[in-house]
């Protein structure tokens, strides 16, 4: 136990991530894995009429697929002897399989393990990602639904600008994680096997162990991938080197990268209207702040998404460098890099995921703090109405714009000179050139005439047609006709992920 504290450890693994992403990349599902893949190809050529592979063979490979504790120790010592971290592991596997010892890794070279593990890694670490991201894309969508008509100032250039409404503003939130959940489904669905091609992609060993039978080898290559569960959809590349092509990595990792920068920008948004007093993310009763102020509800959660998020957004940086750099058939340059930065990207995008479930399941609003900042700028917004009502009274639109002009100038003046209020409207009621419209004033001001299509435009994109009908026309509405709407953006693109949505527990947070 003591060594844990002795050594360091990324923050990812001892702070962040949840179990079952740190458990796809340990070292135990790693070499387990290895394992597995020599074990596929192992039955496979046996399948295909391979003699000197004997049932007893097999059953001792299956019977040590996972690797114990103490094997980790015969292969590293295996690894200072030989320098070839591969062969360690084959050495390591024949000691508790003897009978198979002969044949494990028959034809491969070391990239047959190494590069097909990782890809089943690549996959099977969008499959963690991808119903977590749509969790957190439903939890938005119901937020942004419930708030669809609280209207709020929208901000362009950092200023205040045409009101917006907060689930609007939501939805701007999702749109973006939409088009990430189409980047990662993508990303995952053109993922391939690497197979069994050999060490320079053209299959020789495996032509040359079938005595040039190519329809066997075509059928080897198959086997393996169908019992690494890849799919007709997802088969082998027909085209390899030594290596699966690095452009895989940089693909897989831009979407990732990519969705770090919506991380970015979510995290961002969230602390301004912090900033605001307008939004808080969820703030537990024994929550210390700061450990001077105590008065301090500062937003750490959207802080560390932010940082996590920079971090995930920078590297693809070296996917792309490391894909560039190759040389012909291979070249070794790419692998200390890669063990490094591909668990990294799939770690940090699941500690995003964690934090974002977090923040997106006990978000706190503040309606009357909204109001308030709305009753300070729509005066000014509503002039445009106002001269209209003038005009429509039969007042010139001139003489109206020149009254409200000067008036706004000194109620602007009071603000930002004095530090007073906006009394803009005080001085139109008590200015006689108004009076005409001054029962209207209300209804002119009324902050849900000045958000447009924002409610329409929220349930058109979350529900689709049903979500600009009202319960009691729900009600009304048999299965089959509701079944016949047309489905919104958000509910087509979650319907494939069948999951019960959990709130994200504070104690798994570490701070």
């Amino acid at each position: 136990m003591a060594e844990n504290y002795d050594i360091y450890q990324t923050p990812l693994n001892s702070r962040y991530c949840s179990y079952e992403m740190k458990h796809l990349f340990s070292p135990r599902n790693r070499f387990s894995t290895w394992r597995k893949l020599w074990l596929w190809l192992a039955e496979a050529v046996k399948e295909l009429g391979l003699e000197g592979i004997s049932e007893g063979a097999l059953k001792q490979l299956r019977e040590h697929v996972e690797i114990k504790d103490e094997e980790f120790a015969v292969a590293a010592e295996e690894e200072k002897r030989r320098r070839h971290d591969v062969m360690a592991h084959v050495h390591a596997f024949g000691l508790v399989a003897p009978e198979a010892a002969g044949i494990i890794h028959l034809g491969a070279t070391s990239c047959y393990v190494t590069d097909n593990a990782d890809l089943i890694f690549l996959r099977d670490g969008l499959k963690i990602l991808l119903p977590k991201l749509a969790i957190v894309i439903r939890k938005l969508a119901d937020f942004a639904f419930d708030n669809k008509d609280l209207p709020c100032l929208g901000y362009t250039h950092g200023q205040p600008a045409q009101l917006v409404t907060v689930g609007k503003r939501t939805c701007l939130w999702i749109q973006d994680l939409l088009m990430d959940l189409r980047n990662i489904e993508r990303a995952h669905d053109d993922l391939r096997f690497r197979g069994v091609k050999g060490t320079t992609g053209t299959q020789a060993s495996f032509l040359a162990l079938f005595a040039g039978n190519h329809e066997k080898v075509k059928k080897l290559d198959r086997l393996v991938t169908e019992k690494a569960k890849f799919s007709k959809i997802h088969p082998a590349y027909q085209i390899s080197s030594q290596t699966y092509s690095r452009k895989v990595d940089l693909d897989v990792m831009s979407s990732l990268g990519s969705f770090g920068a919506t991380c970015q920008r979510i995290g961002a948004d969230i602390r301004h209207l912090a900033m605001l007093k307008e939004m808080e993310e969820p703030f537990e009763a024994d929550q210390i702040g700061s450990s001077a102020m105590a008065y301090k509800r500062n937003p750490m959660r959207s802080e560390r998404l932010c940082s996590l998020g920079r971090y995930l957004t920078n590297l693809p940086k070296n996917a792309v460098e490391t894909y560039a750099a190759q040389w012909f058939e291979r070249s070794l340059d790419d692998s200390a890099i890669r063990r490094i930065c591909i668990p990294e990207a799939y770690l940090c995008a699941d500690a995003c995921l964690i934090l974002l479930n977090n923040i997106c399941s006990g978000l706190v609003l503040y309606p009357a703090l909204i109001q308030r900042r709305i009753n300070q700028e729509l005066p000014f917004m509503a002039t445009e109405n106002m001269i209209m009502a003038l005009a429509a009274k039969g007042i010139s639109r001139q003489e109206a714009h020149e009254e409200i002009r000067v008036l706004s100038h000194q109620a602007a003046d009071n603000v930002k000179v004095h530090g007073g209020d906006n009394d803009l409207l005080d001085r139109i009621r008590r200015t006689p050139f108004f009076q005409p419209i001054l029962g209207q004033l209300d209804q002119l001001l009324d902050p849900k005439t000045f958000v447009g299509r924002a409610p329409e435009q929220v349930a058109e994109f979350i529900l689709g047609e049903v979500g600009l009908l009202s319960e009691e026309q729900i009600v009304q509405m048999s299965e089959e006709e509701l079944g016949h709407l047309e489905k919104g953006e958000v509910e087509l693109a979650l319907q494939k992920y069948l999951y019960e949505p959990e709130d994200a527990k504070t104690f798994q947070i570490n701070v």
